[in-house]
């Protein structure tokens, strides 16, 4: 779904799962604030998006996921139920602030389950994640997904599992979460973790993910707002679009003073600011000062802190040919790799997908490479980009896969793990 091709902005906005989305390019932190306050001004009190800051734009998504039903329970919508006059004034607001839009950089990364029996698998996740409960199958798009309040990181399904699939899987998540929540979630389970580092969890299939505790960024009173969860992050509650608008523009003065960008993901509940994984610690030395600086700025708002739902999510693959696998994943995901030579990351050049990371696979382990993963990823985009990213991953090594007449193109990598590109949720 597109706009009215008579309307302004009609090329701006595409449909990317369940939401209306369009990026709009800026210059500055600063210069994507602008438009963050215009975005306010049209929306205080009424149907504020899912806003996310960067220094070189905005996304701005529309019609989002779960919303309180009047029975209390959580609803889902569908991207025509979106705003399409809230769009047409943001784009026009865009306009007047000389950013323009560029559709092709919009997607989704969201990983699936299979699993021999899918209720204790996602318990399991959602536990660890602290995600939403599942949503009610009338009202889901995907029933028994589980999503995240902040709709920062990725929503996760479950499917049936048709064979088996015994093995230790070639795909594994890294969840970093404030230490209390990491020794709630221990208790809560009733497991013990293991591992090289003693923080490897696994659901009742034998998907592990490790559990990693955060810690504070500094012992200064300067910085007591910010938690370390491999990016430095923070988040502040506000009550108005207006309040949320006005620490964005303060964050995004600070950062730009400081030539060091932040992420700042501006939702109806509050802001969340985020370094990004390892750029408190590798990039600018003095980040405490920044940090510091940022939480003056919420305090002067009258803006108190709350990290208790923060979280870091990353995916490792085991590969035997990393340079293979990672080129792959790399040319799909339009993803950059880490700067620095001693890690295998990649990751979103504007950060708003999750990190990949590739470890060594024994090559004499024939069974584990030839078993498929009960865990995949699935790749959302735009109807007019799915050809653009097939196209792309399969000049990077890539193999198409067998839909089975779902409509999901179905890619594997090099060594097998497998990708779905999707349009719409469902």
């Amino acid at each position: 779904m597109e706009l009215d091709s008579t309307s302004d902005g009609a090329d701006d906005w595409r449909v990317v799962g369940d939401s209306l989305s369009a990026w709009f390019e800026a210059t500055s932190q600063s210069a994507g604030a602008e438009l963050v306050a215009r975005i306010a001004e049209l929306t205080d009190g009424n149907g504020f998006p899912e806003l996310d800051l960067r220094a070189t734009g905005v996304r701005v998504r529309l019609s989002p996921g779960p919303t309180p039903r009047a029975d209390g329970g959580r609803a889902r919508l569908s991207p025509e139920s979106a705003d399409l006059e809230l769009a047409r004034a943001i784009s026009v607001a865009a306009r007047e602030l000389g950013l323009g839009a560029d559709p092709s950089v919009l997607r989704t990364l969201r990983f699936a389950f299979d699993a021999a029996d899918p209720t204790p698998v996602r318990s399991f996740w959602q536990t660890v994640l602290a995600y939403e409960p599942p949503v009610p199958a009338a009202d889901a798009v995907e029933p028994g997904e589980l999503v995240d309040p902040s709709r920062r990181d990725p929503t996760v399904s479950f499917h049936q599992l048709d064979d088996s699939r015994p093995l230790r899987q070639r795909i594994h998540v890294d969840i970093v979460r404030p230490a209390e929540a990491v020794a709630g979630v221990k208790a809560s389970l009733g497991l013990e973790a293991y591992g090289a580092y003693g923080l490897t969890l696994a659901d009742a299939d034998g998907n592990e993910v490790d559990l990693v505790p955060g810690g504070g960024l500094t012992d200064s009173p300067e910085t007591a707002d910010w938690l370390t969860l491999f990016g430095a992050m923070t988040f502040y509650p506000t009550t108005s679009p207006t309040q949320a608008s006005a620490l964005a523009t303060a964050v995004a003065t600070l950062a730009d003073a400081a030539g060091q960008p932040l992420l700042v993901d501006i939702r109806p509940a509050g802001v969340t600011i985020d370094s990004g994984k390892d750029e408190w610690e590798y990039d600018v030395p003095g980040f405490g000062q920044l940090a510091a600086q940022v939480q003056a700025a919420a305090h002067a708002l009258d803006l108190t802190a709350d990290p208790t739902n923060l979280r870091f999510v990353q995916f490792g693959i085991d590969a035997v040919d990393i340079p293979a696998v990672r080129a792959f994943w790399q040319a799909l995901l339009g993803y950059e790799p880490d700067r620095r030579e001693f890690l295998s990351d990649i990751y979103d050049p504007r950060r708003l997908n999750s990190v990949l990371f590739f470890q060594p696979l024994d090559g004499s382990d024939v069974a584990r490479r030839k078993q498929r993963n009960r865990l995949r990823f699935e790749l959302l985009v735009p109807h007019d980009q799915v050809e653009t990213r097939v196209a792309t991953a399969l000049a990077a090594g890539g193999k198409l896969l067998p839909d089975k007449g779902s409509g999901t193109r179905i890619l594997a990598d090099p060594e097998g793990n497998e990708v779905g590109i999707r349009t719409l949720t469902g």
